[in-house]
C-alpha cells in the first residue's frame, strides 16, 4: 500500500493544494489577543478598543457561532476570543461573545439593517476549504429564492467533528427571526451538519425547525482516500483531526452519524461508469469520494453529476438541482425521482 501511494501521490496532490493553500485559507488573522481581564468581561460591558480594519482571512483559524446576513461572529480556535465581522470582513468589534453580539445589535439599528427572513438555508464548505468556495452558489441560491441564504466557515482542518458541530448548532441557535432552516452543504460540511443533528435530535432550544438538506458529494460512510492516506504525516498536518476522523473504519463512523429525519437528496460527482477517475478509489467517483460513499438509506433523490470533488458546487446542473430540492424536494421532477430506501 506505501509503494501505491507514493506512485499516485501525484494524483492526490493537486486536491490537497486545493483544499488547504490557497490564500485564504493559510492566512494568518493579526487580531490582538485578547487579555485576561478582557475574556472576563462581562456579558453587557463596552467592547475592547477596536480600528476597523480588513481582516486577512486566517479561515482554518475562526469558526462561525452567529451569522446575520453577511455579517457574522467568530471565535478563534486557540484564544478563545470573539471578533464581529461586517459584511467586507472588516473587523468591527472583538473580545468575548457577548461583547461582539452587544455590538452587532448597535450597529443594526444605526445601519438600520433587515431582519432575516422566516425561511433560511445554511451553506457549509468541506474540508480545508473556506466559505468562499461556495459563495457562487450561494448567489445563485439567492437569485432564485426568497430564501434568506447565511454561507456559514468554520476552521475545518483545526479542531474536530464535535467541535465544529457544537459551533454549528450556536449559529442554528442565534438565528433570530428565523422559522425554518434548510441546509447545502460540500463534502465534510455534510458530516458535520450530519453530527449537529445527532447530538441536537434534529432540534436545538429557540431552534427554527428544519426543512430539507441538499449534500454535495458526502463521504457518507467516510472516505477511502482518508483511510489510505491516515499514516501520512503530511495528510494529517494539512487536514487535522477532522482528515483523521474521516478516515475511521464504516462501522466506527456510522455509529456517530445519524439519518436526517428531515427530506434530504444527494448529489454525487461521477462518470457515469463503473471505472471512476481516481485509480485509488474503487468504482466510479469525483477523484475525491466514491459514488458509493455518497449514498445514504433514506434519501428523497439520488443523482450522480459529470463534475470533479473540488467544484461541484459550482457546476451549473448542480446549482439548478439544489435550487429546485430546496423547493419542491426531488432534482429533476418528481417522476423522475431516485429514492434510496430506508432499510425494512
Amino acid at each position: 500500500m506505501t509503494s501505491l501511494l507514493h506512485g499516485h501521490w501525484s494524483l492526490l496532490l493537486p486536491v490537497i493544494l486545493t483544499a488547504t493553500c490557497s490564500p485564504t485559507a493559510v492566512a494568518a488573522e493579526t487580531s490582538p489577543a485578547p487579555t485576561a481581564a478582557a475574556e472576563a468581561g462581562a456579558p453587557g460591558t463596552a467592547t475592547r478598543f477596536n480600528v476597523p480594519a480588513p481582516t486577512m482571512g486566517g479561515t482554518q483559524f475562526w469558526t462561525d457561532e452567529l451569522v446575520f446576513h453577511a455579517w457574522r461572529i467568530q471565535r478563534h480556535v486557540f484564544t478563545g476570543h470573539c471578533r464581529l465581522l461586517d459584511e467586507h470582513d472588516v473587523r468591527r468589534a472583538w473580545g468575548t461573545f457577548e461583547q461582539c453580539q452587544e455590538s452587532l445589535q448597535t450597529l443594526r439599528r444605526e445601519l438600520r439593517l433587515p431582519p432575516l427572513r422566516p425561511r433560511a438555508v445554511l451553506v457549509l464548505h468541506g474540508l480545508g476549504r473556506s466559505r468562499d468556495s461556495m459563495e457562487r452558489l450561494c448567489q445563485y441560491v439567492r437569485a432564485n429564492t426568497d430564501l434568506t441564504v447565511l454561507n456559514v466557515g468554520y476552521a475545518s482542518t483545526r479542531t474536530s467533528l464535535d467541535a465544529h458541530a457544537e459551533a454549528l448548532a450556536k449559529v442554528v441557535t442565534n438565528l433570530e427571526g428565523v422559522q425554518e432552516v434548510s441546509f447545502v452543504a460540500h463534502s465534510m460540511g455534510n458530516i458535520v451538519i450530519r453530527r449537529f443533528l445527532t447530538k441536537s435530535g434534529d432540534s436545538v432550544d429557540r431552534a427554527p425547525c428544519i426543512h430539507r438538506f441538499v449534500m454535495l458529494a458526502p463521504p457518507n460512510i467516510g472516505a477511502q482516500l482518508a483511510r489510505q492516506l491516515r499514516d501520512n504525516q503530511l495528510f494529517e498536518l494539512l487536514l487535522g483531526s477532522s482528515g483523521i476522523e474521516l478516515a475511521q473504519t464504516v462501522e466506527q463512523f456510522e455509529r456517530t452519524l445519524t439519518i436526517p429525519s428531515c427530506e434530504f437528496g444527494i448529489l454525487a460527482g461521477g462518470r457515469g461508469d463503473d471505472i471512476g477517475r481516481n485509480p485509488l478509489l474503487d468504482g466510479d467517483d469525483d477523484f475525491v469520494v466514491s459514488v458509493a460513499e455518497t449514498r445514504l438509506a433514506g434519501a428523497r433523490d439520488f443523482m450522480v453529476v459529470p463534475a470533479l470533488h473540488t467544484v461541484i458546487m459550482d457546476h451549473p446542473a448542480v446549482q439548478e438541482y439544489t435550487v429546485r430540492f430546496l423547493q419542491q424536494g426531488f432534482f429533476q421532477s418528481a417522476e423522475r425521482r431516485c429514492p434510496i430506501p430506508s432499510p425494512p
